[in-house]
């Protein structure tokens, strides 16, 4: 989902809260939106990464730093052509594939890194509000357990150390991961949660399925869309406000999430099988204290 800069709304409903999948995406939302809010505009949080990536000296490939920071190849371009551009990385053709760039941190880009780190602090003090140190070491350390399968070796230790870095990569792996899954019932893991939202909600306007996913509501317009489409919901007037649509679930949205539901449980339990019992429920509970602080 695109996630709405504001992050409406920190509450979460019931059905919702105990969906770790959910709670990982709305935690990602929170530090979507604790970007938007701690960087300065120049600051660009992935350069940041990538100029970590780049400490003693090393060269590497665009596409080495893409996997070790978690972005797509296309935003790795755009994040070196802006990093040379501003002195703070040597491009040069990768001498091991001409088609590739590789690049070095400049004593320039080792200065804007010591300059930036304040940022990466500052929005570790947002993602984690409230909690105390023993808190965020719980968080951090039980994120990375579940994460580091995914991680490349030399991921740089400030980066393994970032609770949003680590909440940011779960996300993309849990997602990926559960879409691949859900492929042959023919829904996507957004249209899991709504379907799951809309069984305790009952009739609900789009609006407020906004809120409480926390997105903005032309898309959640777009992912209404979809589901009718696939006859899982349908819009209906509000009888007391003919202006207004509801949406409610269909019969077939009953068979989709019967199905999809130990596709999700199962998902879940893969990606967090590093940890014991204890340890899930306590991820599980700072993640949704994460998605709920003021």
């Amino acid at each position: 989902m695109n996630v709405d800069a504001a992050t409406q709304g920190r509450t979460l409903l019931p059905a919702l809260s105990d969906l770790p999948g959910h709670l990982v995406w709305r935690a990602r939302a929170r530090v979507v939106a604790a970007l938007e809010e701690v960087l300065p505009e120049a600051v660009d949080i992935h350069a940041y990464a990538v100029l970590l990536a780049l400490a003693g000296g090393a060269t590497r490939s665009q596409r080495a730093l893409a996997d070790t920071v978690a972005v797509s190849s296309t935003t790795m371009m755009r994040v070196a052509a802006s990093l040379a551009a501003q002195g703070l990385v040597e491009r040069v053709r990768n001498p091991d594939d001409r088609r590739s760039y590789a690049l070095t941190r400049t004593a320039e880009g080792a200065a804007a890194a010591r300059s930036w780190r304040r940022y990466a602090v500052a929005l570790e003090d947002s993602v984690t509000a409230g909690f105390t140190l023993r808190d965020r070491e719980d968080l951090r350390s039980l994120l990375l357990r579940v994460v580091d399968p995914d991680l490349a070796p030399d991921t740089p230790e400030p980066l393994r150390d970032s609770i949003s870095f680590l909440v940011t990569r779960l996300q993309f792996r849990m997602h990926r991961d559960f879409q691949l899954a859900l492929a042959p019932i023919g829904i996507e893991p957004p249209h899991f949660g709504i379907l799951t939202a809309l069984e305790e909600t009952g009739p609900i306007s789009q609006s407020a399925l906004a809120r409480h996913f926390a997105v903005s509501p032309a898309h959640m317009v777009q992912l209404i869309d979809e589901l009718e489409e696939r006859t899982l919901v349908a819009r209906r007037p509000l009888e007391t406000d003919r202006r207004t649509h509801v949406i409610e679930v269909l019969p077939a949205a009953g068979r989709a999430l019967e199905a999809a539901a130990p596709i999700a449980d199962l998902a879940v339990a893969e990606r967090f099988a590093p940890l014991r019992s204890a340890e899930s429920r306590r991820l599980i509970e700072l993640l949704r204290r994460v998605v709920t602080a003021p």
